[in-house]
């Protein structure tokens, strides 16, 4: 569905959050070797594990909590289009030239082919028990100045 932007200013978004308590994601790692390499990309493992510090676990539960968060968000817009992705299709890293903020990456081609007119940005946050995390997808305009929904 298209939309044009009236002269209200009105910005049609997406929003997704999810909130993990940190011992479940420790639970599922340590308990489960596969679970790691089934929902993270090696990417994602490889910038995780070079900290090797106490707050591991909280970065792979802040991680798995964006994961949520951002399928959410986009979840409308692939339902309504009959695509199905994984949880491992949907990479979040950090950054260098962001100053290490998290970026997302859709793995899934169909997904990232109807995304790319699309923004999405995510914020995470995490303390010794919890990890939380925040997406919001804002809608791209075409060349014909028309807004995607």
């Amino acid at each position: 569905m298209y939309s044009t932007v009236n002269d209200m200013g009105v910005w049609y978004m997406y929003c997704g959050t999810d909130i993990i308590e940190v011992s479940r994601i420790k639970e599922a790692i340590d308990t489960n070797y596969d679970f790691k390499y089934k929902v993270f990309s090696i990417k994602e493992i490889e910038d995780i594990d070079k900290t090797n510090s106490i707050v591991t676990y909280q970065r792979y539960a802040g991680r798995f909590a964006a994961k949520e968060a951002v399928y959410k968000a986009i979840s409308k817009i692939l339902i309504s289009n009959d695509i199905v992705i994984e949880p491992k299709e949907i990479e979040i890293l950090n950054v260098e030239e962001f100053k290490r903020r998290p970026v997302v990456n859709i793995l899934n081609k169909q997904a990232s082919n109807l995304l790319s007119t699309y923004s999405i940005d995510i914020s995470i946050s995490h303390v010794k028990d919890n990890a939380i995390a925040m997406c919001v997808v804002n809608l791209g305009i075409d060349e014909k100045g028309w807004w995607h929904e």
